[in-house]
């Protein structure tokens, strides 16, 4: 069995203590007040989001494997042989299986996780179904920088997959600068494979956002539940609901929590004070059009060569290169 899945790499970024409470108290200062959405993806947190991409409601995952199981022959072609895949924010990688089971002759697979437990789980599955495969898993937040593990041998390309709908996460101006960290990442000759959730029906979007069985509400609330347990906070998670509605305007869904009464928080030394009312704003998921994202590609100087999309259109999985070289 292949040795190099089981030394999960911390690049030693997790939040500490006095980081997480700075963030806390910064974000619920600011007017309106605002957190994270990383601060979601604890353990507990984790293993919810799993549970909403099981959800009927919840379109994105089961279009985008949809898509997978029809065209990844055709995906695993435009990627090419002798790839490094690097995943960010891995989480089970289904999807990711799929891909590897297609490429030709891949060099590693670096699988990009902040939550260290979901992260050995997916490395020691695909370790069994991919053996001859050099596995490098790497415990960090994608956001930020990453040292990148070196392979034993040198990859044609290297490709860095970011599925799901997660770019949609950052407002405008992020996400380019997220897509320029990526181009700086991938190298000269490498790619981004990317999932973009596509517009389509509101009432469609903001279902997703509202699941009936209550689970991205109970996502949403971890969020408390994390900073009572990691900073001692004192949330009271039955004073604040979820709410999540789509902006058709700004092509996004707003997600808060929503504060039920007047109360006070204590935060570290502070006590933060809440209106009846008063949101945190928590998320923002956006939506594109084909055309809106090969524009947002081109602010980071990437230009979009393939895109491949569900059978009702409501889903896409795009492949980017440098303008320069989709230029040639």
């Amino acid at each position: 069995m292949n040795v190099h899945a089981w030394g999960v790499k911390d690049d030693d970024r997790g939040p500490p203590f006095n980081e997480l409470l700075g963030v806390a108290q910064r974000g619920l200062t600011l007017k309106p007040k605002r957190l994270p959405s990383w601060l979601f993806y604890d353990e507990r947190g984790s293993a919810l989001f799993e549970q909403i991409c099981q959800q009927p409601e919840y379109y994105l995952t089961r279009c985008e494997i949809a898509l997978m199981a029809e065209h990844v022959e055709s995906i695993a072609a435009a990627l090419g042989n002798e790839v490094r895949l690097v995943e960010y924010g891995s989480g089970n990688a289904r999807k990711t299986g799929m891909l590897l089971q297609h490429l030709h002759d891949p060099v590693a697979y670096v699988p990009v996780e902040i939550s260290s437990g979901p992260l050995r789980q997916s490395v020691a599955r695909l370790a069994m179904e991919f053996p001859q495969l050099q596995l490098q898993p790497l415990c960090a937040d994608f956001s930020k920088p990453l040292r990148l593990p070196i392979a034993s041998r040198a990859p044609r390309r290297t490709v860095l997959y970011f599925p799901g709908s997660t770019i949609g996460n950052f407002e405008n101006r992020d996400a380019i600068e997220m897509l320029r960290k990526m181009r700086n990442e991938m190298g000269d000759a490498g790619g981004i494979l990317i999932g973009v959730d596509l517009k389509k029906d509101p009432g469609v979007i903001e279902a997703a956002y509202n699941d009936h069985a209550g689970v991205t509400a109970q996502f949403t609330l971890n969020m408390l539940a994390r900073l009572n347990r990691e900073i001692g906070s004192d949330f009271e998670l039955s004073a604040f609901s979820h709410r999540a509605r789509y902006n058709p305007m700004a092509g996004r869904v707003e997600t808060h929590l929503v504060s039920r009464r007047r109360q006070q928080v204590k935060v570290g030394r502070a006590k933060v004070g809440f209106g009846e009312g008063e949101t945190i704003h928590v998320e923002y998921s956006c939506k594109y059009s084909l055309a809106d994202f090969a524009a947002l590609a081109a602010k980071a100087g990437l230009a979009v060569v393939r895109v491949w999309t569900d059978a009702q259109q409501m889903f896409s999985v795009q492949y980017l290169v440098r303008t320069s070289l989709a230029a040639r």
